[in-house]
């Protein structure tokens, strides 16, 4: 019997409330620089750190499938949406792993700053890298991490600043409408 490995896959989640283009260019960017099988975009039913989310987890789920479907070597997956409630990472990683090698966790430079204080970050640190995308205004600060890959990236947007400015110029054309009349429901 031949002794077939599991696929290399990064994971890259999110809260996506709304995904945006440098959502887009950090998929884009991963694929084409990953030693990677696949990558598997996770949407969170809803980040530990909030409390809530602007658009419904089926609405998110819904946009990153209209974003990354079409991307070759990119998956959606609802896994941490189906559970119906706020899912750790350590956990997602787990899950993957029974039928992945999860070599990579996608992170924003904006999370450094709490990474440490994730549940299992130790464990997290042991089996996978880190692979940090720039973020204007957030420092490179990577001590805490064993192994780390920065990228760097020119798209300076955040799903924050396009939720209360209500700006869509980084919204890619295909969720717009549909990110404006969620936006357009809110007090």
């Amino acid at each position: 019997m031949v002794n077939q490995s599991k696929p290399k896959v990064a994971i890259f989640g999110g809260s996506f409330d709304p995904p945006h283009k440098a959502h887009q260019a950090i998929v884009q960017s991963a694929v084409e620089n990953l030693d990677i099988d696949k990558l598997i975009v996770v949407p969170a039913y809803l980040n530990p750190f909030k409390s809530s989310s602007l658009a419904s987890a089926e609405q998110r789920l819904a946009w990153c499938h209209t974003l990354f479907d079409a991307i070759p070597r990119v998956s959606v997956d609802d896994y941490e949406i189906k559970k119906g409630k706020s899912i750790r990472t350590s956990q997602t990683v787990k899950h993957f792993n029974q039928r992945y090698d999860v070599r990579y966790l996608i992170v924003g430079s904006d999370n450094l700053s709490t990474l440490t204080q994730w549940h299992e970050f130790d464990w997290l640190n042991q089996h996978i890298s880190w692979v940090v995308f720039t973020r204007e205004g957030h420092d490179l600060i990577l001590d805490a991490l064993s192994s780390s890959r920065v990228i760097v990236l020119n798209e300076n947007v955040s799903s924050t600043e396009i939720r209360e400015a209500q700006t869509f110029g980084k919204v890619d054309k295909k969720i717009e409408n549909s990110v404006k009349q969620i936006l357009k429901g809110t007090p």
